[in-house]
């Protein structure tokens, strides 16, 4: 089964075509970090119309890469939701083109699902399986017992991970996205400032980033008032140290109290190498017998094969064009 998937729930315009679920013909993707770094994050005005610019373009060479026709494909998937709402209508509309042009079903999916489904396209997934989802607007622990089924077991109360990783790399001057340059950062310094490790000893599984955030902030500004300079890779590691702590924490207690048989990792701050390395050592610690699934770095941020991947599941709820579709930018899972 073919299926081509578009992807464009934030500032990536992505198509891909996937076979049977778990094979990847192709995977397109373009980024618009740079026209969005001068502002210092996403200007959701801004990604529409580069959506509206590329999307033809990249679903062409989508199909192009995967040697297929329309006349190949069995469905059309697309990103109904979370994400920005003028950004998801692009990708929808484009999707019920196709699909209408081509009489084809077309199936909606969940952003979050298809971060989780990303790992389909690595190994197998097994259930029951615990998801630990960190991206620039999520950060949650789903509990899976079989395909389809999302249980949310801890959130984040607050700020996000990824968030919190753009909101402090602006404080200490990095450029955007700051995730990617204080992970660079922090492997260069040393946990010198001790900031706190918020909830990690509470009984639940939720997070909460914004204090963490806050005490940051204060440390960088009370040093600039005082004419101090603070090192920058030890203020980044510390940081990550801090978050890492807390994820890794909560993942491995919620995987021994569910008795899960998989631990996946999934979202965009799943490409940060602190977090993968203290995932992998802390799970081969204390959960010898658990297999650890974390998706390549093209896997980890926005991408149309996650789509293609997790959309396959649905395939027979899903038998007609769906022209009714429309953009759910605060769908949950």
């Amino acid at each position: 089964m073919l299926i081509l998937s578009i992807e464009t729930s934030c500032d990536e315009t992505s198509a891909a075509v996937i076979e049977n679920g778990d094979t990847i013909l192709s995977n397109v993707v373009a980024s618009q970090i740079n026209s969005h770094k001068r502002f210092g994050g996403v200007v959701p005005e801004i990604a529409s119309r580069h959506h509206v610019e590329y999307i033809t373009l990249i679903i062409e060479e989508a199909m192009e890469e995967a040697y297929v026709q329309f006349s190949d494909l069995d469905a059309i998937a697309v990103t109904e939701g979370p994400g920005l709402v003028g950004a998801l209508l692009i990708g929808v509309n484009a999707a019920k083109a196709i699909a209408f042009a081509h009489n084809l079903p077309l199936i909606p999916v969940n952003h979050i699902a298809g971060h989780i489904y990303a790992n389909q396209l690595e190994a197998p997934l097994e259930f029951p399986l615990l998801a630990l989802v960190v991206s620039g607007g999520h950060t949650e622990l789903v509990y899976m017992k079989e395909h389809g089924s999302f249980e949310i077991i801890g959130e984040t109360r607050d700020d996000a991970a990824g968030e919190a990783y753009d909101k402090i790399g602006r404080v200490i001057g990095v450029p955007y996205p700051g995730g990617k340059h204080i992970d660079e950062m922090a492997q260069l310094g040393e946990d010198t400032f001790n900031f706190p490790r918020a909830m990690i000893d509470e009984d639940n599984y939720d997070f909460s980033f914004s204090g963490l955030k806050s005490a940051f902030i204060n440390k960088v500004h009370n040093a600039d008032q005082k004419g101090e300079e603070l090192n920058r890779e030890d203020l980044a590691t510390s940081f990550q140290h801090a978050v890492v702590d807390v994820l890794v924490s909560k993942t491995v207690r919620a995987a021994k109290e569910y008795d899960v048989k998989q631990i996946i990792l999934a979202g965009g701050v799943a490409a940060n190498s602190g977090l993968r390395a203290g995932l992998k050592a802390a799970v081969a610690e204390e959960l010898n017998d658990v297999p650890l699934i974390i998706p390549p770095l093209s896997l980890c941020g926005d991408n149309a094969a996650m789509i293609g991947a997790a959309a396959f599941l649905d395939k027979e709820k899903y038998t007609d064009t769906n022209l009714a579709l429309n953009a759910q930018p605060g769908l949950t899972l």
